[in-house]
């Protein structure tokens, strides 16, 4: 008698997987994926009153600094619509940065953009990968993302637009590509 409950309850257990498995694959249709392209522009003051990044640790005994394996920099930077300082804020760029290969050439960053504007309020794309931080135009991933980018995967480009030495203020546009749902 024992056998036969089990077996049932293997049935319905099964059934019951199926069910589910079958209706969450509609959800999520790939063919209802919709692909968003941004362009958006880091303000980045490392130094300074205003400053939105700062070095938070390094290897002790070493110097620490953008090119120098194992310093940890977080960033809190707001994120424009055009290139000027007073153009419209749109997201907080949010996240950190190391220097990650021993010769102080690449960056793992992770970085959240938490947006604020009326359109994607709330919303975030999760953006993680190695950089090259000499390089002209750096490419990385978009791991995810929230709200109106729930599911997010695509790619971010980072080109930098221009630096003042004098203020350590620079400017850094982020072009985005996503699917998502």
């Amino acid at each position: 008698m024992a056998s036969r409950s089990n077996t049932s309850l293997v049935k319905l257990s099964l059934f019951l997987h199926f069910a589910i498995f079958s209706s969450s694959s509609k959800a999520y249709d790939r063919h209802q994926l919709k692909e968003t392209n941004l362009t958006l522009y880091f303000q980045d003051f490392s130094s300074g009153p205003k400053a939105t990044s700062a070095i938070v640790t390094g290897i002790p005994g070493r110097v620490w600094s953008f090119s120098s394996f194992g310093t940890i920099i977080v960033a809190d930077d707001p994120i424009t619509a055009g290139p000027h300082m007073d153009s419209p804020q749109i997201a907080r760029g949010q996240g950190i940065y190391t220097t990650s290969s021993l010769d102080g050439v690449n960056a793992l960053i992770m970085y959240s953009i938490v947006f604020t504007n009326r359109e994607y309020n709330g919303s975030t794309l999760e953006i993680q990968g190695c950089v090259f931080n000499l390089a002209s135009a750096a490419e990385t991933a978009v791991v995810g993302g929230t709200g109106k980018f729930r599911f997010a995967t695509g790619f971010a480009t980072f080109q930098p637009v221009s630096f003042d030495a004098k203020l350590f203020y620079s400017v850094t546009r982020c072009n985005i590509t996503v699917l998502h749902y």
